[in-house]
């Protein structure tokens, strides 16, 4: 019963073999060769369109990196105030940048508005000199809240974040589940609803070590290559990485994989919402459960050996917060979740429920 994070997952039987498979002889080192090359192109056929793609090894780096191809050393990059790019990179993206600075907006459930991103802009008016001046905003898909954007959503962030001069990069360390969940193809919520950017996450859904810079427009990728290089993350045996990607890719086996996650958060969260005192603060849309649960059902969960982290966050809407004798909890489902550990967690909880009822809130 470990939910704590897909990050505990191993790595997906195909990405193994093709792994494997380009593992014999020799091969053109630095991303020279011809997996890396079949990786590209399978991202462009993915995207609708030809792509620059660049292949690293950590989420971390693919958003520092990414990040500093858009922000000037020295101005400011708006995010959700907890994105995991503000909250959780240990300054990387600061670092990349040359001193960027990272803003954080609030927003519930772990989404930035355009009404919240305008009055961010407010503070930052062009020309100031004392102030850092905006350069990229920051998306996170799926957020942090484990909330969607759609489409449409993006579109309108994309469009006022264009038109204050702001380019915009989308955080994908899970965008396979986001792409699984809402149904619209990875070019409709990305570059044909704005985004210039993408960190497209491999390694929370399968993969070892392996994560894409994606630029919709060539053209704009610039020098990446030496800051890759200068980043610590052009990998000598690249074909390592160019085959976990394209293996990934192969047959859509990357949106298999993250609607098996997204399926069991789903049965997960459908379980605990059945049960007495157990409240959702906002929808399960992906492969993430937010459930807010009584502090003995929480204790009993801990007592029978299922691993979460209990949760804490400033997106939740007013009155949502859990109150005296609840917990908010993070469970998070793998593309390897097994369904009995899901239905074990809901009899833990369920037999909790029963020999503590809980108060009405």
């Amino acid at each position: 019963m470990n939910f704590s994070s897909d990050n505990v997952s191993g790595a997906s039987p195909q990405v193994l073999r093709a792994i494997v498979d380009s593992n014999a002889g020799a091969a053109a080192p630095y991303g020279m060769d011809p997996w890396t090359e079949d990786a590209t192109r399978r991202l462009s056929e993915v995207f609708e369109r030809e792509v620059s793609a660049f292949l690293v090894a950590t989420g971390t780096g693919c958003n520092a990196l990414a990040l500093a191809a858009l922000a000037p050393p020295g101005t400011a990059i708006l995010c959700h105030e907890e994105a995991h790019v503000i909250e959780d990179e240990c300054g990387a993206p600061e670092f990349f940048t040359g001193g960027g600075k990272l803003v954080g907006v609030p927003g519930a459930g772990g989404k930035v508005t355009p009404e919240a991103l305008s009055s961010a802009l407010a503070r930052y008016p062009r020309g100031i000199v004392r102030q850092v001046q905006p350069s990229a905003l920051s998306l996170s898909q799926v957020t942090e809240a484990g909330t969607l954007y759609t489409v449409a959503e993006i579109r309108a962030l994309s469009d006022a974040a264009h038109a204050a001069g702001l380019a915009v990069h989308m955080d994908g360390a899970r965008f396979a589940n986001a792409v699984a969940a809402l149904g619209a193809s990875p070019a409709e919520i990305t570059w044909r609803a704005g985004v210039d950017v993408l960190s497209f996450g491999a390694t929370k859904n399968g993969a070892i070590a392996c994560e894409a810079v994606v630029f919709f427009d060539p053209a704009k990728a610039g020098d990446f290559l030496f800051r890759r290089k200068r980043g610590g993350h052009t990998v000598s045996k690249g074909r390592f990485l160019g085959a976990q990607m394209a293996g990934f890719l192969d047959g859509g086996h990357w949106l298999d994989l993250a609607r098996g996650a997204n399926l069991r958060a789903a049965r997960l969260s459908a379980g605990l919402s059945a049960l007495p005192g157990v409240r959702l603060p906002w929808p399960t849309e992906a492969n993430e459960v937010f459930p807010i649960v009584p502090a003995a059902m929480h204790e009993a969960l801990r007592a029978a050996g299922a691993r979460y982290y209990p949760w804490t966050t400033r997106s939740l809407g007013e009155n949502a917060a859990p109150g005296e004798g609840e917990r908010m909890l993070r469970l998070i489902c793998a593309f390897d979740t097994d369904e009995a550990a899901v239905d074990a967690f809901l009899a833990v909880a369920a037999r909790a429920a029963s020999v503590h009822p809980a108060a009405p809130f």
